[in-house]
C-alpha cells in the first residue's frame, strides 16, 4: 500500500538554512510533520536536540530522550521525532537546567535563546484568526495552531501573553502606534522596532505598518511582524 502520511525524511540540501545542519556527510535528514507550525518555519524535535542545541550527539540518543518523554514543548511532552517546533515555543529537557525559547535573530527565522526559569510558563502568541461560534462566543486562533474560546477584546494581528500549558490569556498586546514589534521573516528578521503608523489593507496591498528600526524606517506587511510589548518586550526575546 502507498503511505499517505508523507515522507519522514528530507534531502539535506533542501533543508532550511536555520536548521544549522551539515549537508555533505549524509544524504537525508528527518523532516517536519506539519502541525502547530508551518513546515518551512519550524524545526523537527530530533534536529533541534542534535544539530541546533547539540544536547545529544546522535539520532539514536535523540530518539531515546524523545520517546522517554523527556522533551517538553510549551510544557507538554512531545514524543515525536518530527514534531514541529517554531516561533516563540519554549523547549526544556528533563535533566538539563537550560530552558530555551525559539525567536528570530540576526536574519535567521529561528534561533534558540536561553531564558530564565520564571519565564518558562509564558509565551507570546500572535492572533491569526477570529471566528464566531455558538452561544455568541468567539474562537481565537493563534500562529502556533492553538485555539482559545474567549470574549476578550482582541483583533487579528494583535498578540497575547499566554500561560502555558494552561492556555490562559494573561494580557493582550495591541498592534497600534507606539507598540514594540519584532520582525519574524525576511532580511530584517530578529530586529525590534516601533510602529509609527498602520495602513489598512486594500484589494492589491496587505495591511502594513511603518516601522522604525533604529535610524531606518521601513514599510512592512503585518504578517511579517509580531507585537511583543507596549514600550518594551514583555518577555525575553534575545535583545
Amino acid at each position: 500500500m502507498v503511505s499517505i502520511a508523507g515522507s519522514k525524511k528530507l534531502k539535506r540540501q533542501m533543508a532550511p538554512l536555520f536548521w544549522n545542519i551539515s549537508r555533505k556527510n549524509k544524504r537525508f535528514v528527518i523532516t517536519v510533520r506539519p502541525g502547530s507550525h508551518p513546515k518551512n518555519y519550524s524545526i523537527p524535535t530530533a534536529v533541534l536536540l542534535r544539530d541546533v542545541l547539540k544536547i545529544v550527539k546522535t539520532l539514536r540518543e535523540a530518539k531515546s530522550a524523545i520517546y522517554a518523554g523527556k522533551v517538553l514543548v510549551d510544557g507538554i511532552k512531545r514524543k515525536s521525532l518530527h514534531h514541529s517546533i517554531g516561533l516563540m515555543d519554549v523547549v526544556e529537557l528533563e535533566g538539563v537546567s537550560d530552558i530555551y525559547r525559539l525567536v528570530p535573530q540576526k536574519g535567521h527565522i529561528l534561533k534558540p535563546i536561553k531564558i530564565n526559569k520564571s519565564e518558562k510558563t509564558k509565551k507570546i502568541s500572535k492572533v491569526s484568526s477570529k471566528t464566531s461560534i455558538k452561544n455568541a462566543k468567539t474562537q481565537i486562533g493563534f500562529h502556533d495552531g492553538r485555539t482559545v474560546i474567549s470574549d476578550i477584546d482582541v483583533k487579528v494581528g494583535d498578540s497575547c501573553l499566554i500561560e502555558i500549558p494552561k492556555q490562559k490569556i494573561l494580557k493582550v498586546i495591541k498592534l497600534e502606534q507606539g507598540c514594540q514589534v519584532i520582525v519574524i521573516k525576511g532580511v530584517n528578521a530578529g530586529q525590534v522596532g516601533t510602529v509609527e503608523k498602520t495602513e489598512q489593507g486594500t484589494y492589491s496591498l496587505p495591511k502594513r505598518v511603518l516601522l522604525a528600526l533604529g535610524e531606518r524606517k521601513i514599510e512592512i506587511p503585518t504578517e511579517m511582524i509580531m507585537v511583543v510589548g507596549k514600550d518594551k518586550p514583555i518577555i525575553e526575546i534575545g535583545i
